[in-house]
């Protein structure tokens, strides 16, 4: 080929292809991570890291492994959702020579984690930053690199990118939502994070994004938080599920070509770069995952580097559990794992912690339903069957939920929700989840906490008055009056003196069971029950449990044949005596018989009745009035 018509040919392969960002590489850590830098990259031994502020670079001295949880490129991600062939690694260096790795991340047959260096760069000293654009491994599950030097090397920027021809890049924007309620310390710097990070910036992210905080408390000052792509929405207290229903209401509504909206809970922490991600890759998925939604993982705010769970699936015998295990994503192996375990199963919702969902499918499938608080994610997922993708690096920190527990939410609204979620889908076994209700009341029995008992029926007596309560009751009033009758907390000082001098006390018992020997948790399950008992059996000695978990986690033997047991949260600061009562516990055994003769006369009927009336519960009209009704 002639030169001239050489440089015609590079000129329009030049115009045609489009680079875009994937991912950029963190080079400091936020301070919730400053104990958890591995997130970001690992310092072999005799190696260091430290940020530059001034000069916005991360020094390196020895050897330091780029290929972690923030600081990879998921491979296996980016090619299964999208159809880029090509990933390349930016790099800006300063400083001495050094060596650039390469590095590929699979798992064996075996599962063992398989790493490689499939090639490496030798890199010049020099006093200034220069560039430098490496191709990145597509046979593996997760690519990365590392950096080796004898003395400093600087790392002023680094980003994966791939080079796309004539594919159109798709347009996105979103709408973020977020619902708090008097959760100033959290939702301020999250502000704060989104307007420096994204909206005073000049990526095309910026144009592409509008935060809307939907402020269920009315303690915000709107008129100093709002603008700059930045909107404060008083709203009622209608919990997280009409805090999002009122989120989502605002960009279905807008005149803003909103795609997808981000719902997102008001007490956590995140990465801008979460967003950043999220756009890029719903800006390349392919026509199968054009109406996916994207979950984003939650990891623990008191062990950040715990991925607790992204997403979960009603299960056939009744509740819900997370696709995959707890990981700690220090380690590669976990973070390779956790890209190559298969979230689209059956039956899979994502936690409204953080999860991205097409605003076509909004419209389609209508907003969530009214339930407050609790199973709203779990009802609507199912509700839309989409599928989820997830991506290692998209996720936020939240608390944990241990020593959480509070009856007029666990009990009421999962045992209402939870029934008119089976209603509505059916997802698991009918007989099944009676039989796991059952348990769990059974459990809040023999364990004497009858407020928990009784806000369980209530919530099983609630859904079987039919569609037409949940649409007219006030949802804030039920939530309040529930909260009176659940069991209360005094500081341990004030709990009676002759029952506490009598009480062991070990901490060590109400910390979580998940290593409980199966041997126990069998023990656990057993219908034992102290009601059976006649007095004179039972010790006068009490026993100690947390709430919500109880026998679960204190030795059997502690809490067994107890007239006393002691609820304590989890620091041991605050507590409630529980002491047997037979004829409470005789009331509620009736109660659940009659109410279960009902569920059984009537189940068939009331169920219908929700599938009949759930366009209206989801709708506009509906939502708008609902608003102005609880408003009160």
């Amino acid at each position: 080929m002639p030169a001239q018509g050489r440089m015609r040919w590079l000129a329009r392969w030049e115009i045609r292809m489009q680079r875009v960002k994937l991912a950029s590489v963190l080079l400091q850590a936020e301070d919730y991570l400053s104990d958890d830098t591995e997130l970001l990259y690992i310092e072999q031994a005799g190696s260091a890291c430290s940020y530059d502020v001034q000069e916005g670079s991360l020094r390196v001295s020895g050897t330091v492994d780029f290929a972690t949880y923030f600081n990879s490129v998921s491979v296996v991600k980016w090619k299964r959702y999208t159809a880029i062939d090509n990933i390349k690694l930016h790099i800006e260096l300063a400083g001495a020579a050094g060596t650039i790795a390469v590095r590929a991340l699979r798992e064996s047959d075996t599962g063992a984690l398989e790493d490689d260096v499939p090639y490496a760069l030798d890199v010049e000293a020099s006093p200034d930053f220069k560039a430098y654009e490496i191709e990145m491994p597509l046979d593996c599950a997760v690519a990365g690199f590392a950096l080796s030097t004898g003395r400093c090397i600087r790392v002023r920027s680094a980003y994966y990118f791939t080079e796309l021809g004539e594919r159109t890049v798709r347009p996105v924007c979103l709408a973020l939502c977020t619902t708090t309620f008097r959760k100033e310390e959290f939702i301020v710097p999250n502000i704060a994070r989104i307007r420096a990070g994204i909206l005073e910036g000049d990526e095309d992210l910026a144009r592409d994004f509008h935060m809307f905080v939907v402020d269920n408390g009315r303690t915000l000052d709107a008129d100093s938080l709002s603008g700059n792509g930045v909107t404060i929405i008083p709203n009622p207290n209608v919990g997280g599920a009409g805090g999002f229903a009122r989120g989502m209401m605002v960009a279905l509504e807008s005149d803003r070509a909103f795609t997808h909206v981000v719902l997102m809970d008001d007490d956590v922490r995140m990465q801008v770069e979460s967003f950043r991600r999220l756009h890029a890759l719903l800006s390349l998925v392919t026509p199968a995952y054009e109406q996916a939604c994207v979950n984003g993982a939650m990891l623990q705010l008191e062990h950040p580097s715990v991925q607790f769970e992204d997403i979960a699936f009603v299960r056939r015998i009744g509740g819900y559990q997370k696709v995959k295990p707890t990981f700690d994503m220090r380690e590669q192996a976990n973070m390779v794992r956790n890209e190559l375990i298969d979230v689209e199963v059956e039956n899979t919702y994502g936690a409204w912690w953080f999860s991205c969902i097409p605003v076509e499918l909004v419209r389609q499938a209508g907003l969530p339903m009214p339930f407050f608080i609790r199973c709203d994610d779990v009802e609507y997922g199912l509700r839309c069957r989409a599928p989820y993708m997830t991506m290692n690096g998209i996720c936020v920190w939240h608390a944990q939920f241990t020593g959480r527990f509070n009856a007029a939410i666990v009990c009421y609204q999962y045992a209402r929700n939870m029934t008119i979620v089976q209603a509505l889908h059916g997802a698991s076994d009918e007989r099944m989840q009676q039989l796991q209700f059952w348990r769990m009341f059974r459990y809040y029995l023999r364990t004497m906490d009858y407020a928990a008992a009784d806000l369980w029926l209530d919530g099983l007596e609630d859904y079987l008055k039919g569609p037409e309560f949940l649409m007219q009751v006030n949802a804030i009033a039920t939530v309040k009056a529930n909260s009176a009758k659940a069991e209360q907390f005094k500081p341990i000082g004030d709990l009676d003196p002759d029952i506490m001098g009598k009480l062991e006390i070990n901490l060590d018992w109400l910390e979580s069971g998940e290593h409980t020997p199966l041997w126990q948790k069998i023990a656990n399950t057993l219908p034992h029950d102290r009601h059976y008992l006649p007095d004179f059996l039972l010790s006068e000695t009490p026993g100690m449990l947390a709430p919500g978990a109880g026998e679960c986690h204190t030795p059997w033997r502690k809490t067994a044949m107890r007239k006393h047991l002691v609820a304590m949260s989890l620091d041991g600061k605050q507590g409630a005596i529980r002491t047997i009562d037979r004829a409470r516990y005789k009331s509620l055994v009736a109660r659940y018989r009659r109410l279960m003769r009902e569920y059984r006369a009537r189940g068939a009927e009331v169920a219908q009745s929700y599938r009949d009336r759930i366009g209206d519960m989801t709708s506009l009209e509906f939502w708008h009035d609902y608003l102005v009704r609880q408003d009160v």
